[in-house]
């Protein structure tokens, strides 16, 4: 069983990846261990629509960005050591707050938040 406080140093660092965008994405759970994003109403999506989350789980934590799903070439220069960590089409899990991956994460999340205001599914930032 992974330490329950590397544990929450890993969602806090995971959680971060979102911080730039809060002020453009709803929160519509926002408590320890889960962070669940949605993007705001749009003229396409008129409740909005799920963007991501962080979830703490037993043995890891998952960072889920749904931009790569719906987007799936933003991973075509994905490094191995982060393709490593996916889970279906779109979660990552971590058990440590590995900085590569994350720093890569950021990346990746800045791409969907760009492709999503580039075809007018979330206002500008």
């Amino acid at each position: 069983m992974p330490d329950t406080g590397q544990m929450a140093a890993t969602f806090e660092r995971l959680a971060d990846v979102f911080a730039p965008y809060r002020a453009v994405l709803v929160a519509t759970t926002d408590e320890p261990g889960h962070l669940y994003l949605e993007t705001p109403p749009s003229a396409k999506h008129p409740g909005g629509f799920y963007f991501g989350a962080v979830k703490s789980g037993k043995r890891y934590v998952s960072f889920h960005l749904m931009p790569v799903y719906t987007n799936p070439e933003l991973l075509d220069d994905v490094s191995p050591e982060l393709r490593a960590r996916m889970q279906g089409k779109s979660c990552f899990n971590f058990t440590r707050p590995d900085e590569s991956p994350i720093e890569e994460l950021k990346r990746l999340t800045a791409a969907g938040i760009a492709r999503n205001q580039a075809e007018g599914l979330m206002p500008m930032s």
